[in-house]
């Protein structure tokens, strides 16, 4: 007899339907698996005969075949132990045949418990677009999958559930689907910061518009310090944000009970010892790396300059594309990749070139190859330049506290807001992602502003893309500023905050 099962797998964070189809026939005892299954999916053999007989249900004495359809697609991982056992237990009449608008997922234990698998999320997402009603999936997985709306979902703990809810008693209770939350990303204020007006300013328009942006300064200056306060005043995710976000982070394993959604903007800060791998992605089954986890948050770079020359190249073509594209044996996989860089560095390899002080000991050679580490054409997809200069002791000492990062949030989001009115037909969101083909007509300049432009443009050396990413913080600034045009103040502005490094 031949029963069918549907199921779900994952390339990448796209979620695909799998039907198992499971056949058994006469013969001697054997079960085999096929459609392209891993050393994972193979393994369901055991644990779907140990589970079974366990629960107290007869494992049936016949040649099984499993297939995996599509059976060109690889399949990985353990989410088709459920439905590989209740395929066997159809087919041998064990149990009722099952709903075709229903879908199963999770592994299973060899008591019959279900376990938490990664990748539940875009899996319902993908049951949804399906037209799939129903779908069963591990009790630790189901408040994740109920952010798909419109599928009933179904917590389950034990083989032994399931069993009573398909044989129409002992119902189980579906799983209340609620609306995520967006929350603030840390405790830290930028109330606490003493001074660093100009900084403090250049990040809340960074954080406006998400654009990138690199501060310089010497030790002790602060660069860290703010960088790391940026997600209390980023703007609040929306909810195709937060999915978004959760599918990189559930494919990852990074989702659990407790933390179904990722409703906070992520701040990733690697070390600068990561490979270029871990950076964009990698190992022989492709997974997301740092800058597919920062997606609609941030990457922070600490001490920029001593990342690997490779792994800094690695970065220049996601930040165009906001998105990154990973090819091994096994697979090519597209991850989203649209993050905004902080990145913070030292003038030297000592950090105090150009201070006050003098105590600079570096030659002129040595800071000359220390800034080259960072290549022009990586340089020029940063939108801002801020240069964080080292406190005085009056500054240290005063006990006045500065503005509270509630306060300048409440502005941030504001001009978030209108900036996603503004943009509601369009792919992109947000200032630092309109197209090129678009600024003309969301960035359009005064007669004034094209003079002002026009002679930065010649005197900075400005490429194509600055010009670009000037005009887009600008367009910030007036945001900010609750303007529907762009003055020539808020253009002083934005090219300021070129007049550093890149030129």
């Amino acid at each position: 007899m031949v029963s069918k099962v549907r199921s779900m797998g994952l390339g990448g964070i796209n979620g695909f339907e799998v039907s198992v189809e499971c056949f058994l026939s006469s013969g001697l005892p054997n079960f085999d698996i096929v459609g392209l299954p891993d050393a994972a999916v193979k393994e369901a053999r055991e644990r779907v005969r140990a589970a079974t007989k366990t629960c107290g249900m007869g494992f049936p004495i016949s040649r099984i075949t499993v297939n995996l359809a599509p059976a060109d697609t690889r399949k990985a991982g353990t989410v088709y132990d459920l439905p590989v056992m209740l395929g066997i237990l159809a087919a041998s009449g064990s149990i009722k045949p099952l709903p075709e608008d229903a879908a199963f997922f999770g592994e299973l234990s060899l008591t019959g418990e279900l376990r938490h698998v990664p990748g539940s999320l875009p899996m319902a997402l993908c049951a949804q677009r399906l037209g799939i009603k129903e779908l069963f999936v591990p009790a630790d997985n189901a408040a994740e999958a109920s952010y798909a709306s419109g599928v009933t979902v179904y917590p389950v703990a034990h083989v032994s559930q399931i069993i009573d809810h398909l044989n129409g008693f002992n119902k189980i209770a579906a799983m209340l689907a609620t609306d995520p939350v967006a929350t603030i990303g840390t405790g830290l204020d930028f109330a606490d910061v003493k001074g660093q007006e100009n900084v403090k300013r250049a990040l809340e328009v960074a954080a406006a518009g998400g654009h990138n942006i690199l501060l310089t300064g010497p030790p002790g200056a602060g660069k860290s310090m703010m960088a790391k306060r940026l997600p209390s005043i980023l703007p609040d995710m929306s909810r195709e944000e937060m999915l978004e976000t959760t599918e990189i982070y559930s494919v990852s394993g990074f989702t659990s009970r407790k933390e179904p959604i990722i409703s906070t903007r992520p701040f990733r800060s690697p070390h600068h010892t990561v490979s270029a791998p871990a950076i964009a992605g990698g190992t022989s089954n492709p997974k997301p790396g740092e800058i597919s986890l920062a997606h609609n948050g941030v990457l922070f770079l600490d001490e920029m300059p001593e990342f690997g020359r490779s792994v800094l190249e690695s970065l220049r073509q996601p930040l165009e594309d906001g998105e990154v594209t990973i090819s091994r044996a096994a697979a090519s996989i597209t991850y989203p990749s649209r993050f905004m860089l902080v990145c913070a560095m030292n003038p030297c390899k000592c950090g105090w070139h150009g201070h006050h002080s003098e105590r600079c000991i570096c030659s002129d050679l040595s800071i000359k190859k220390y800034s080259e580490r960072l290549s022009g054409p990586l340089l020029d997809r940063i939108d801002i330049f801020i240069e964080t200069p080292s406190l005085e002791y009056e500054q240290l000492r005063s006990s006045q506290r500065g503005e509270s990062s509630a306060q300048i949030r409440l502005r941030v989001n504001k001009a978030r807001d209108s900036q996603r009115e503004r943009y509601m037909y369009n792919d992109f969101k947000c200032n630092a992602h309109i197209a090129s083909k678009e600024l003309e007509k969301y960035c359009e300049l005064s007669p004034e502003c094209e003079r002002l432009m026009a002679d930065a443009f010649n005197k900075l050396n400005m490429t194509a893309r600055s010009y670009d990413r000037t005009l887009r913080v600008a367009r910030t600034i007036s945001d900010l500023a609750l303007s529907d045009s762009i003055t020539p103040t808020h253009l002083a502005e934005a090219i300021q905050y070129r007049n550093t490094i890149s030129n």
